[in-house]
């Protein structure tokens, strides 16, 4: 079985084929993976670690589990958990509707601090998804241009399962056409500078649309173990 090391080299290889050129950010998704599995991937140059449950976030990060990158917050947010992230996470990418905008901002504003956040947006138009509808987005951009002590950096989604990369195509395509348009319009506390869409089954495909940033889990890891007791 390759090493973690052996597989981000890898997938490094394979970004750099699809990207021709461009700079692509590696986010490693290490969800159900310990700390010392975590620390290899960081030792490894991986651009950042990316963590979908809060639980697992706090325990990890007081592990040094994150030492040497930057930490994202890529999974569903609950709005009692924004305490545990704001100020931890270097950038929160699944801010989905606009009470999480102004939660975020106020706690933001209570520490003294700025947070950087991406939209997650509801591509698929999938009624069990989160995110931002493409027709919601110019409302929650008024309130983040708004608020104080957030900064928009970008946008992220999640197209519909499939086991064939060429299936999401369309949708990074049209993600790619939104982040475009956005950037056009210059709001305030609003920098398009980062595109993360893409997994380990079509990350690929998504950088060949325009995604400079992809969350790889199991081309990493490898295949999830769910047998074990999960955090929340």
């Amino acid at each position: 079985m390759p090493s973690i090391a052996e597989n981000v080299a890898a997938v490094r290889a394979r970004i750099e084929a699809a990207a021709r050129g461009r700079r692509v950010l590696l986010v490693a998704a290490s969800k159900m993976n310990d700390a010392a599995r975590v620390r290899e991937a960081v030792a490894a140059g991986v651009d950042a670690c990316g963590e979908n449950r809060v639980q697992e976030l706090v325990e990890k990060n007081a592990a040094h589990a994150y030492d040497g990158a930057p930490l994202h917050f890529i999974g569903h947010l609950q709005k009692n958990k924004i305490k545990y992230l704001v100020g931890a996470a270097d950038l929160i990418e699944s801010v989905d509707s606009v009470e999480l905008i102004e939660l975020i901002d106020r706690r933001a504003e209570k520490l003294g601090l700025t947070q950087d956040i991406l939209f997650e947006v509801n591509i698929g138009r999938e009624g069990q998804k989160s995110g931002f509808l493409p027709e919601e987005l110019p409302r929650a951009l008024e309130f983040a241009a708004a608020a104080g002590h957030i900064r928009l950096r970008g946008l992220m989604a999640v197209p519909p399962a499939s086991a064939n990369p060429e299936d999401t195509r369309p949708y990074f395509a049209a993600m790619r056409e939104l982040f475009i348009d956005i950037g056009a319009k210059k709001y305030d506390n609003t920098s398009m500078d980062f595109l993360s869409m893409g997994m380990s089954g079509d990350y690929e495909a998504a950088i060949e649309e325009g995604a400079n940033m992809v969350r790889v889990g199991s081309a990493i890891f490898g295949a999830r173990d769910y047998s074990r007791p999960a955090g929340r």
